[in-house]
Order: structure tokens, then C-alpha cells, then sequence
């Protein structure tokens, strides 16, 4: 994995093998950040990276200049490895362990950009459950955006919220917008 942009761009990151993951590739990674950069001032954004895995997203905002990102994730070697990067690229990345959906339901922190990247094989329901808890809680900022990753198979089209979805390859990003 390697970061694409920003201060620490072409930075390789090795992550450990034992962790259950799925990174995005940085094809698709780069196609999201080209159309990310149209929109919003990275050093002006709030973000929100929801099964979080190595943490792959977070850097990205962070090497672009995002003043906070928290990454949310279940797994303890998943959270550690991203608190130890982020310390050693001096990123202001905040880790947390814990359950996605919990979380979506205490916090009250409004988000500018919150990005989910949950297994591909998840059904429909989990996937809309993120949508639903995410605007049901207020939890974009104004202007905010929820962006979904998912399998070329799934549809998140009929959601509620739903504006568009960008394709690469087998990678979707279904974006949600208030």
C-alpha cells in the first residue's frame, strides 16, 4: 500500500499480513481522491473512516492535510497498526477500537466526509444501516458526504440519501448526501 498524495506521497506502508483486510487499490483509491479534490479543501475537513483495516483512507486524508480523522475498527491489530503509523507520519489520526455500528449510534460529532469500507460480502441490510444511522444522527457536517465502498455487485442505489456511485472495476463508491 502506498500513499498517492499529499506530504508523504509514494510513502510504502507495509501492514501486517495477519490482519483481516482488504485495502483499496490504489487505482480506485486515486480515482476517489481525483474526484475528492473537486469538492472540498482537505485542510478544512473533518473525516469519519468507518472499518477502517489498516487504515489505508485515513492516511490519505492526513498526508493531504485533513486537521482530523478518526478510523473506526473492530480489530485491535487493525487499530494499533493505524495508531503506530499515524504517530510515526506525525498524522493527527485518531484510532479507535470498537464496533462500527455502536459507534455511529453515540457519537455526536458532525463529520465533513465520512468513508465506509465494510466487507464486500455484507448483506443489503448492514449497508443501509450505515446510511440510516448516519443521517438519522446528523452526523454530516453541511455539504458532508457519506461514501460507501462495495462489490460491483451490490446496489446501494435505492437508499435513501443516494446521489451517485462511481465505478472502478470491481470497486464502487456509492456516495449519500443530505
Amino acid at each position: 500500500m502506498r500513499i498517492i498524495s499529499g506530504k508523504n506521497k509514494g510513502k510504502q506502508l507495509i501492514a501486517p499480513a495477519k490482519l483481516p483486510v482488504r485495502p483499496t487499490t490504489d487505482f480506485a483509491k486515486e480515482a476517489l481522491f481525483n474526484i475528492l479534490n473537486n469538492y472540498y479543501y482537505f485542510d478544512e475537513l473533518v473525516v469519519l473512516d468507518l472499518f477502517a483495516g489498516t487504515g489505508n483512507i485515513s492516511y490519505e486524508f492526513a498526508s493531504r492535510g485533513c486537521p482530523s480523522v478518526v478510523a473506526i475498527d473492530s480489530h485491535n491489530g487493525c487499530v494499533q497498526f493505524i495508531s503506530k503509523t499515524a504517530r510515526e507520519l506525525d498524522y493527527n489520526i485518531t484510532a479507535l477500537k470498537g464496533d462500527v455500528y455502536e459507534y455511529l449510534k453515540r457519537t455526536t460529532q458532525p463529520f465533513d466526509l465520512i468513508f465506509a469500507d465494510p466487507p464486500y460480502d455484507f448483506p443489503i441490510e448492514k449497508f443501509r444501516l450505515i446510511a440510516e444511522l448516519v443521517f438519522a444522527n446528523n452526523l454530516l457536517a453541511e455539504n458532508g458526504t457519506l461514501i460507501i465502498e462495495h462489490s460491483s455487485r451490490t446496489d446501494l442505489s435505492e437508499l435513501p440519501h443516494f446521489s451517485e456511485a462511481k465505478k472502478y472495476g470491481g470497486c464502487v463508491f456509492s456516495m449519500f448526501e443530505n
